[in-house]
């Protein structure tokens, strides 16, 4: 019955697949041609602008790349990691806080030793290209704010990850895996709870010519809303935004200002309609599944890794295995590789689903 059942899918897909690859290439010309016509509408210096602005973030992935992988050389090199473990084991004489205690070192000494490119990345560029508003002390501010989440969510990832390294040995990394898909996932549960008013205030959308058609646009595409949200991203940036984030209780529409001020209502609607798509497409439990996956894969290279590096520089780090707190600068090194070389896979999900969404927003506008 089952090999039937099959059977039937194939000769389904064989029927069907021509007719859907023709309407999906149709509509995607389609689409070239609308950005085409668009494109060439925009002056030829705004247009160089624009290309130069992305094709140089392209550039700033290998350079972050190289630049994380050198900074933990050096702590390395330099026996600081081992140096924070010893004073770690000052502080407490616990082993399962000890990895907390470490992480608030190491994250303050990496933020330290990256402040450089994170100002000409986050600051110097965006303002270079008219993107940011913020003078440096509020961004510095946010940064700082950055951190401290950073410290919060890295010591209980960290506290829960070598504690599992120690009871489950050389099993550990596929639980480790599972961990890491846990935290993620209580992560985008919280966020627009928790986190994101850490950097902006959101307040309900009170404009009912906005407010009404988009919630319409939600009852009609089954998202449960019944506020929507609006939040200041002027007061940082000058880029348009919205999303539909969270999920369960703490699902939330919001959009910024930005989008407000400078959008009419039909271009408001096309935006929502792609970020409903996300919601309605299940992408958010579909990406956590992904990234699963990549943990998976991600974990079992950083075990291979990391026992790589032990038997041949490990005595020379003053890290004594693989459940040894300052083992970090290594695991954060070959962590770095992995999500380099799977930067084409990470990027093909990402586009796959941004397509996804663009489809059902085009749908759900009009």
């Amino acid at each position: 019955m089952r090999a039937t059942r099959i059977v039937f899918l194939f000769v389904l897909l064989a029927i069907l697949l021509p007719s859907l690859t023709a309407q999906t290439n149709s509509r995607e010309a389609d689409i070239k041609a609308a950005v085409d016509a668009y494109l060439a509408k925009m002056p030829p210096a705004q247009r160089a602008r624009s290309n130069a602005y992305f094709e140089g973030g392209y550039w700033l992935l290998l350079i972050d790349f190289i630049y994380t992988i050198l900074v933990m050389r050096l702590l390395l090199r330099l026996r600081s990691s081992a140096k924070m473990r010893n004073f770690a084991g000052r502080i407490t004489r616990s082993r399962f806080l000890q990895p907390a205690v470490y992480w608030i070192q190491f994250i303050i000494a990496v933020a330290l030793l990256t402040f450089p490119l994170t100002v000409y990345e986050a600051y110097y560029r965006e303002h270079k290209y008219g993107l940011l508003n913020q003078t440096f002390g509020p961004w510095l501010r946010e940064q700082l704010i950055m951190l401290a989440v950073n410290l919060v969510l890295g010591a209980i990832f960290l506290t829960l990850l070598f504690w599992v390294v120690r009871r489950l040995g050389k099993n550990w990394w596929i639980w480790s895996a599972v961990v890491a898909i846990i935290l993620q996932a209580f992560v985008v549960l919280i966020a627009p709870v928790y986190i994101f008013p850490l950097f902006n205030t959101y307040k309900k959308l009170e404009d009912a010519r906005v407010r009404d058609p988009i919630l319409s646009m939600a009852r009609a595409n089954g998202i449960p809303a019944t506020e929507v949200y609006e939040f200041d991203a002027s007061r940082q940036s000058n880029r348009v935004s919205a999303n539909v984030s969270g999920f369960g209780s703490t699902m939330r529409i919001s959009l910024n200002d930005n989008l407000l001020k400078r959008c009419t209502l039909p271009e408001i609607e096309t935006v929502m309609g792609h970020e409903m798509g996300h919601y309605v497409l299940n992408h958010t439990y579909k990406g956590l599944v992904m990234l699963g996956v990549l943990f998976v894969i991600g974990f079992a290279f950083l075990n291979w890794g990391i026992h790589f590096a032990l038997a041949r520089w490990g005595e020379q780090w003053g890290i004594a295995g693989i459940t040894d707190v300052a083992v970090l600068p290594v695991a954060s090194a070959v962590i770095a590789i992995y999500f380099f070389l799977m930067t084409p896979v990470t990027n093909t999900i990402t586009r796959t689903m941004e397509y996804e969404a663009d489809m059902y927003g085009l749908n759900a506008a009009q």
